[in-house]
């Protein structure tokens, strides 16, 4: 996810470290690359604005050019900002104090919610945990069976009854999993192609009847910039607590990682990267932004490495006491004071007579 970008970052961040001294100059050059790698990995437009005039405001001070390390303060600011712009310290979904704990997901038919909704039911399993699947989308077609067979290979039951209204069916899937004492309860709701007011209305229902604890909002994020509208649009009319970003394996620049945290104010909590029940695991900000941590400590040995280079491209020899101090000091203890040559020269003219 977001390779390109951070290749991107690393190579800026690598010619930032290239100077000897920086200046306001410096800083402002580079901070216009950032700029121009953030929109072409797809990050809406108002969020690049707004990131870089934060870093900006941080970087461009008498602190960092002052500073022993100005390259790696600038770095660092950068990745600062890009972990805050993705949700601080992250998100994790506590469980509810009476189980069973009701995680719902919502989104656009084909964003992946069937599939995730299976992800997910595997995920808890491996954390020693018991789900339980309400197949709640009986607009699709087909769309209960596949959630029936998905939960048939991963062992987990399903709660998917024909003729019943989507919120029947979480009604029903709430009961069972009290008394079944299994938790958490997933709930697969409908979707469209199109955000519609017959579907908002039905998510709206569901939500206030059932309750769940976590809405749960899955993103396609090869959609690009349409993602973050989509968002936007469900976290305003539904109200949302989190982000499961799917197809992030694809072609997708991952943008929209950046982009849907800063618009609708929440965090993403988990990332889709493959077709498989087991290809879903919680979304690490570090990771993301670790591409500031690796620039940091290249910035760092391209530093080393230019001082090196003047003193080959000087002409001394490599055995010269400007780029070896080391053999600058065992000079200094070869040399003899003045009466220990004196001593020398007595010695050799004794044994010449």
């Amino acid at each position: 996810m977001l390779d390109s970008l951070s290749t991107r970052l690393q190579s800026i961040f690598d010619r930032l470290g290239g100077h000897g001294r920086l200046t306001e100059e410096n800083i402002q050059e580079a901070l216009r690359e950032v700029r121009v790698a953030l929109l072409e990995a797809d990050v809406n437009f108002k969020v690049v604005r707004t990131f870089i005039d934060r870093v900006r405001d941080k970087a461009v001070g008498q602190d960092v050019l002052r500073s022993l390390t100005p390259a790696q303060q600038v770095v660092k600011v950068v990745h600062d900002e890009l972990v805050e712009l993705l949700g601080g310290s992250g998100h994790r979904l506590a469980p509810a104090p009476h189980p069973p704990t009701v995680i719902m997901l919502i989104g656009l038919q084909g964003s992946g919610k069937t599939t995730t909704a299976a992800k997910l039911a595997r995920w808890y399993t491996k954390q020693g945990q018991h789900p339980l699947l309400a197949a709640a989308d009986t607009q699709r077609p087909a769309a209960q069976e596949q959630l029936r067979t998905l939960g048939a290979q991963l062992d987990v039951p399903v709660v998917a009854a024909a003729g019943q209204t989507p919120l029947e069916i979480c009604r029903q899937a709430r009961e069972e999993a009290a008394t079944r004492g299994l938790t958490p309860l997933i709930l697969d709701t409908a979707g469209r192609l199109h955000i519609d007011e017959a579907m908002l209305e039905e998510l709206v229902a569901i939500r206030k009847q059932v309750g769940p604890h976590h809405v749960l909002l899955v993103v396609d994020a090869m959609t690009g910039q349409d993602a973050v509208t989509v968002a936007d649009h469900f976290n305003k009319a539904v109200g949302i607590d989190a982000v499961i970003l799917t197809k992030l394996d694809g072609d997708a620049r991952g943008g929209a990682a950046l982009s849907v945290r800063s618009v609708t104010g929440r965090p993403i909590a988990f990332a889709g990267t493959g077709e498989k029940t087991d290809a879903l695991e919680p979304f690490h900000l570090d990771r993301l932004a670790s591409s500031g941590s690796s620039a940091r400590t290249r910035s760092h040995s391209t530093t080393s490495a230019s001082s090196s280079t003047r003193c080959a491209n000087s002409g001394r020899s490599t055995r010269s006491s400007a780029c070896y101090p080391s053999a600058r000091r065992s000079r200094r203890r070869r040399k003899t004071s003045p009466r220990s040559r004196q001593t020398s020269a007595a010695s050799t003219r004794s044994s010449r007579r």
